[in-house]
């Protein structure tokens, strides 16, 4: 057992991951030390031993000190989680009602969780010696392997190569580094799982506009301080936060810097690496485990000047923390949409508050929260309302289908634009918002539809693979030739996804070379990146895809953008499809016209007049966020009211709408005998689409205008709801400020 400060305490309370809102408490033998709080320990529970995190420790127990369970061990002499970190993770388990020890579970990297040493095995390097460098013309042709080792660390330089990175040359690498290291020609060395830094780009004048935002942030750097840096699509938000992390690392602090999805982190680690001459680490759930140990490690030591990485990484630890930012910061995949279901965007700002520091949320669109935020003084509000130099916004056109004729969801003014870039050499998107052929397929005779045995859902046509797929449960199907039904032979695709329009213009544009980037092309970080770079090298002409092309991606050579198929989005049973509609749009118009060349962006709809569309052909987001938060005020909608959703599923029909019954019933009951009339109880329905992978799905929305009530409330009715028997009949979760209604 590890030693620590000796204390009176006999009692600590333990977080274990289990799904329990509580902590358990055990006791130290007589002549043991107290372990310290934030670190690791080992404990017996029933039949089993698991790891937990000490929260607190004290001298006295609910239960008789000598009847508890004594500690089996220590892990750490260093707490896992620093004071400032623990309290910020306490806090979130409470926000959002979730079991204090899942939540410290998820903050964990993976190593963690298992019995391995808080401080990871750092990966190994090696480097040419001067030696080597002298006898590699020397050393006979037939030592093949150790001139392709030599080659390789000679080209790598004083960075040195990881030895992971060696073993691509040879499956027998440790004999070969073994007898080049005996010789002296070779040496190893340790280095934190941190980037190099990268080559200077090109320096970059500020606008006016920008310099007035840097100025903003870098003036608040001593104290906590939210900003709102809204600013148009390729109006150089990046640049302000390169800006505010020069002066945050001048004052020896670190920055952490949170993008929505992998595939945005490539390049964004490029920018910083380029503007910042400072050690980076990336951190996603993309990496190896021992690799995402060692650059959270980086991070807690300080070993990392910049953190940049997705959801999870709000919660990297970090030892000195001097600047927040989150990119995109509108964006859905903040929100964890199953078990911890925090917000990251809305956790880092109340990290920053309790850190003491300045945070940014940057986008083109924000969300409707951050903007009232804004409007209400909550946040500084920082306006870049232009693109850099001559660069102009796009020209939006609305195409009206309604006096259009479609070929296979190509329009002739779609067709004719391609061809005009096609012709210059330059590059289009064609955004369309489903995967697959066709979204349904149907029978002409007796009207059969294709849908998913296990969901509520219809079947896509993926026609290259022959098959119909789910794309709620992921299902699959061989696509059939006759009807299931009547057997005739007159099947058809009704819509179109992303393959069925790459088809129709690889047939009217022959010659061109089309790229599709969606879910079923890409499906490792590793793809997309080379999708990414072969775009920006000008080997694609067409880039087809889904909302994997809007997100903040800069193409300098496309400047034609064409939405196919978005209609949909008006009519959407949640209360924030229009936003969403809006934000998908105005970032996918966002692509085109970002070098010199302006930019045309071409909406097909059958609603032209819809103030969605009318607004964006203006580039009028304010326009569209003042009258949305006008409608949310009158409905009673966030952010001007609060919303926890009780979800609960179950493989039985009834099962889900009885609990949620029951319930309602108990919540009626504490709302009197707690006196919360803001507080009030919808009736329990099924979600919109009530079975799902086989689980049929029901919910219950409780709402208060203030969040103090709804807490308080969620406080008692969860308690009792754990005691229910028909809450062990169903699977049931709470979701605080849902952002997603079914």
């Amino acid at each position: 057992m590890i030693a620590h400060t000796a204390s009176p305490a006999k009692v600590v309370q333990v977080a274990l991951p289990l799904p329990a809102r509580r902590l358990f408490d055990y006791r130290c033998a007589d002549d043991e030390l107290i372990p310290r709080v934030g670190v690791r320990v080992i404990v017996p529970l029933q039949r089993r031993s698991v790891i937990g995190i000490v929260c607190s420790v004290g001298d006295s127990s609910e239960v008789p000190v000598n009847r508890l369970r004594k500690l089996n061990s220590v892990l750490d002499e260093q707490p896992v989680f620093a004071s400032p970190l623990l309290k910020l993770l306490l806090w979130t388990a409470h926000y959002y009602h979730h079991p204090v020890g899942e939540v410290l579970q998820a903050a964990l990297p993976v190593a963690l969780r298992q019995q391995q040493p808080l401080a990871p095995a750092l990966s190994r390097h090696w480097r040419i010696c001067a030696d080597g460098e002298r006898v590699r013309a020397e050393l006979p042709a037939r030592y093949v392997l150790q001139h392709q080792v030599l080659a390789a660390l000679a080209t790598a330089g004083d960075e040195g190569l990881a030895e992971e990175a060696i073993k691509i040359l040879s499956g027998r690498l440790t004999p070969v580094l073994a007898r080049l290291h005996e010789q002296g020609w070779i040496a190893p060395f340790v280095r934190p799982a941190v980037l190099p830094t990268g080559v200077r780009g090109r320096t970059v004048h500020l606008t006016v506009a920008q310099e007035r935002a840097c100025q903003g942030v870098i003036g608040a750097l001593a104290g906590y301080a939210p900003f709102l840096l809204h600013g148009v699509t390729g109006s150089g938000k990046t640049e302000v936060y390169l800006r505010a992390a020069a002066a945050t690392l001048a004052a020896g602090r670190q920055a952490l810097v949170l993008v929505p999805e992998i595939a945005l982190t490539p390049q964004l680690v490029q920018r910083f690496r380029e503007a910042l001459d400072v050690p980076l680490a990336v951190i996603h759930s993309g990496l190896p485990v021992a690799q995402r140990h060692r650059a959270w490690w980086a991070a807690r030591e300080g070993d990392a000047a910049v953190v940049l990485g997705t959801r999870s990484a709000v919660f990297t630890p970090l030892a000195d923390p001097g600047l927040f930012i989150v990119d995109e910061e509108h964006d859905p995949s903040y929100k964890q949409q199953e078990g911890f279901r925090y917000n990251a965007r809305d956790v880092m700002v109340k990290r920053a508050q309790l850190a003491g520091i300045p945070v940014i949320l940057g986008s083109a669109t924000p969300s409707l929260e951050t903007m009232a935020n804004a409007r209400d003084g909550r946040y500084r509000h920082l306006a870049l309302p232009t693109r850099p130099g001559a660069t102009r916004l796009p020209t939006v056109r609305l195409l009206n289908l309604a006096d259009l004729a479609v070929n296979d969801g190509l329009t002739a003014p779609v067709i004719a634009a391609i061809k005009v870039r096609l012709d210059r050499g330059e590059q289009s998107i064609v955004y369309v918002n489903r995967r697959g052929f066709a979204p349904l397929v149907a029978c002409s005779d007796c009207g059969w539809q294709g849908q998913c045995r296990r969901c509520d859902a219809r079947l896509t046509l993926h026609r290259r693979s022959h098959k119909l797929v789910c794309h709620h449960c992921g299902a699959t199907a061989a696509a059939p030739v006759r009807c299931p039904q009547c057997s005739a032979e007159r099947l058809y695709g009704i819509g179109v996804g992303t393959q069925r329009i790459e088809e129709t213009l690889a047939r009217v544009f022959p010659a061109a070379r089309i790229l599709r980037l969606d879910s079923d092309t890409i499906r490792h970080p590793a793809r997309l990146e080379a999708a990414l770079s072969t775009i920006r090298s000008g080997a694609a002409d067409i880039l087809v895809g889904t909302q994997l092309l809007s997100k903040g991606h800069d193409f300098a050579a496309v400047t034609l953008v064409c939405v196919l198929s978005t209609d949909q989005g008006l009519y959407s049973m949640d209360f924030r499809g229009p936003e969403r509609l809006f934000q998908q749009l105005t970032q996918v118009a966002g692509r085109a016209g970002r070098a010199d060349t302006p930019g045309e962006v071409l909406v097909q709809t059958r609603h032209p007049g819809n103030p969605a569309y009318t607004r964006l052909a203006r580039h009028d987001f304010s326009g569209f966020a003042k009258a949305a938060l006008a409608e949310r005020q009158a409905a009673g909608y966030p952010p001007f009211a609060r919303f926890a959703l009780l979800r609960a599923q179950s493989p039985v029909a009834t099962a889900p709408l009885q609990f949620l019954r029951t319930a309602a019933r108990l919540g009626q009951h504490l709302l009197v005998r707690e006196q919360l009339p803001s507080v009030q109880l919808m009736d329990p329905v099924p979600s919109l689409m009530e079975r799902r992978a086989g689980r049929y799905r029901a919910q219950l929305l409780a709402s208060a205008a203030t969040e103090a009530p709804l807490h308080r409330f969620l406080n008692c009715w969860l308690a009792a709801l754990e005691g229910l028997p028909a809450g062990r009949r169903v699977r049931w979760s709470i979701d605080v400020d849902p952002q997603e209604m079914y």
